[in-house]
């Protein structure tokens, strides 16, 4: 999957995108001025069928758009995020390679199709985990990620709502 922001972004925005891209084994390109069309083709060049789009609101991400490789958005997700500093999460990495969706909101289970992350089945280790957990007050979901060790890692992802 690829990963950019809208054009313009903030620190805040960049950094939350290169600790996603850290966790999911993907890969992040500076926007600039690139249409969305040129980012297809960019995409494409790279091998890859996925694209998420951060956007945000006053300096911070509020919006992950994933697009298919013809642009048409599968999921958009509204957010709020967490971001650790560097010093809390040197401790587990999450081996993006060997990354599982453990979820407990159906309705995103779409997440694990659209990024390729296989489901945890019955009795794997409980480590390099993507978790999907219900959420309570105003967000609906919670997405965590659990390094090699089942320490968590980073980000947090607070999921207000989802649009198919």
């Amino acid at each position: 999957m690829l990963v950019t922001t809208s054009r313009k972004p903030s620190q805040r925005t960049r950094s939350f995108c290169k600790s996603i891209v850290r966790v999911l084994n993907s890969s992040y390109i500076n926007r600039g001025k690139m249409s969305i069309r040129d980012v297809l083709i960019k995409s494409s060049e790279l091998g890859y069928d996925e694209i998420a789009v951060i956007s945000e609101m006053k300096g911070n991400p509020s919006r992950i758009d994933f697009l298919d490789a013809e642009g048409e958005i599968n999921l958009s997700l509204e957010v709020t995020v967490g971001i650790p500093n560097s010093n809390a999460n040197s401790k587990s990495r999450v081996k993006s390679e060997d990354l599982k969706l453990y979820s407990e909101v159906p309705e995103l289970d779409q997440i694990g199709n659209i990024l390729d992350i296989p489901q945890l089945k019955e009795g794997s280790p409980q480590e390099n985990l993507m978790v999907i957990k219900r959420a309570e007050g105003k967000d609906k979901a919670l997405i965590e990620f659990y390094g090699g060790n089942g320490i968590e890692t980073g980000p947090k992802i607070f999921v207000k709502d989802w649009r198919p």
